[in-house]
């Protein structure tokens, strides 16, 4: 601006002055008091109806501390929005119900919601039920479980996982496998 300034003519510096000043003193004359709405909707002291904010807290959080993530005032609803279509998807998938991985999204969907669904307008409660992140982390996990989804659901990795015996009382010491604690040598191998 200061380049530009010195460039132009005296004259044009007066003519554009000389409007400057017009339209502050028609500003002034006007019957909108720009004042007291700046005042009102910029002022630092809450509304009557509102609670004070708490630097840090609910509304007054203005920073996660993590690098990328902003703060997001309506991350609560968006995890609702965002869990309800994990379910969505898995219900209109192929997927057997008895997929371990249809299984564990559904209850950590279901109760991300339910917990979300209760404290609307309490984040703090909602990251404490949850014990995984800040609400907005919340969301972006959501976000990479859907991601995560579609890979399932395209590639079917749940026709790759086969079911497993579990042996709980094996009849050997070391459970049949051979394994050994070290520094032990077989009985049929000494040095």
């Amino acid at each position: 601006i200061f380049y530009q300034t010195t460039m132009m003519s005296s004259h044009t510096l007066r003519v554009l002055s000389s409007i400057a000043v017009r339209s502050s003193r028609a500003a002034r004359h006007s019957t909108c008091n720009v004042t007291n709405i700046t005042r009102a909707a910029f002022s630092a002291q809450p509304a009557a109806h509102d609670k004070p904010l708490t630097p840090g807290i609910g509304l007054g959080k203005t920073s996660t501390g993590l690098v990328g993530l902003d703060v997001d005032h309506d991350a609560v609803p968006k995890m609702i929005t965002k869990y309800q279509a994990l379910l969505d998807k898995l219900a209109a998938s192929d997927m057997p119900p008895t997929a371990q991985y249809r299984i564990n999204v559904e209850k950590i969907a279901r109760y991300r919601i339910a917990a979300a669904q209760e404290n609307l307008d309490d984040p703090e409660k909602v990251e404490e039920l949850c014990n995984c992140g800040q609400v907005e982390e919340l969301v972006v996990q959501a976000d990479n479980e859907m991601k995560v989804m579609d890979m399932y659901l395209r590639n079917r990795w749940w026709e790759l996982v086969k079911p497993v015996d579990i042996e709980y009382n094996p009849s050997d010491e070391d459970g049949g496998h051979g394994d050994v604690e070290w520094g032990d040598t077989p009985d049929g191998e000494k040095k």
